[in-house]
């Protein structure tokens, strides 16, 4: 697996790139563009859902590698409690070795899904992980970019952080 490069892009950098799009690159760039497959059409909002409820469902069997089924092989995931980044598959079913410990329950309570176009959709809100281990309640901010690849839709992208407690 290749590890990728963390980094922020000058803005230098962005202007180029904008500059090339805006002024197009050659003919032979555009008539490969047109023989590239066309991504799927973006899954419904309750489609959205399911993913996430088969996500949440394999959390319920306790078993790292069918929660990590549902990751794309260079996903990225920010845990909510957990430090660090986690983007190799190595580092995601370590984590989530420890985390099912907790026998973990998720409740979307509020979300928004958004089609980000050539095969990618957002889903983003709020949820509560119960866990079965001791009770305990976790409100959560979540985001879940997926992507489609070879028919199927993978998260690529998963953040969740504590909701703040309101003051």
């Amino acid at each position: 697996m290749t590890r990728r490069s963390r980094f922020t892009v000058p803005a230098v950098a962005l202007s180029a790139v904008a500059l090339l799009g805006i002024t197009g690159c050659t003919a032979a760039t555009a008539d490969a563009a047109s023989d590239a497959p066309s991504p799927a059409a973006a899954p419904s909002d309750a489609e959205v859902q399911a993913l996430f409820d088969d996500w949440n469902a394999s959390l319920a069997t306790g078993d790292p590698e069918q929660v990590a089924e549902h990751y794309a092989d260079d996903a990225v995931l920010l845990p909510t409690v957990s430090p660090g980044i986690h983007d190799t598959e190595e580092e995601r079913l370590e984590y989530f070795e420890g985390f099912l410990l907790n026998e973990p329950s998720g409740e979307i309570t509020e979300g928004v899904v958004r089609d980000l176009g050539d095969g990618y959709v957002s889903h983003s809100g709020l949820y509560t992980f119960t866990m079965g281990a001791t009770g305990d309640v976790v409100p959560a901010r979540f985001t879940f970019v997926y992507a489609e690849t070879d028919g199927e839709w993978k998260i690529v992208e998963h953040h969740s952080s504590k909701e703040p407690v309101k003051q």
